[in-house]
């Protein structure tokens, strides 16, 4: 089953996750949007990467946590999901949460995008919150 997953680092060490929970996780969460899991691909990354990535692919020229790139078809989620460590860290402290918390926040932000869940529209940022917040409590589920 998780060779459906890859965890790539790119110029960082890699986070001090669970992937096997991870794993479970995930497909959880996307079975709960009516999804299956299909090849995923998280590429762990530092500020310098992720703008690069921002201004190559969508010509933005700011930093972020996570860029992912949705290679979805029908219920079967697949992507690549670029995650800023850097940019975590420093969001982790300005909305006051721990950085081990945050990261897992954005980890499943990227498969909800991937389930369809946006974030961008009127009223679709209280939407995504809600089911981040709802995922993580699933986590606490999850051994």
């Amino acid at each position: 089953m998780t060779d459906k997953f890859q965890w790539i680092c790119q110029g960082v060490e890699m986070p001090d996750v669970d992937t096997s929970r991870l794993v479970r996780w995930i497909e959880r969460v996307a079975q709960s949007h009516n999804r299956i899991v299909g090849p995923l691909t998280y590429i762990f990354c530092n500020d310098d990467k992720i703008i690069e990535v921002n201004r190559e692919f969508l010509q933005h020229d700011y930093y972020t946590d996570i860029i992912t790139f949705d290679y979805t078809r029908g219920r079967r989620i697949s992507g690549d999901m670029f995650i800023s460590l850097d940019t975590v860290r420093t969001n982790a402290e300005m909305v006051e949460a721990t950085y081990d918390v945050e990261l897992l926040r954005v980890i499943i932000h990227g498969v909800l995008h991937l389930c369809g869940i946006n974030d961008k529209g009127e009223g679709e940022r209280e939407i995504m919150e809600g089911f981040e917040n709802q995922s993580l409590q699933l986590l606490e589920e999850i051994k």
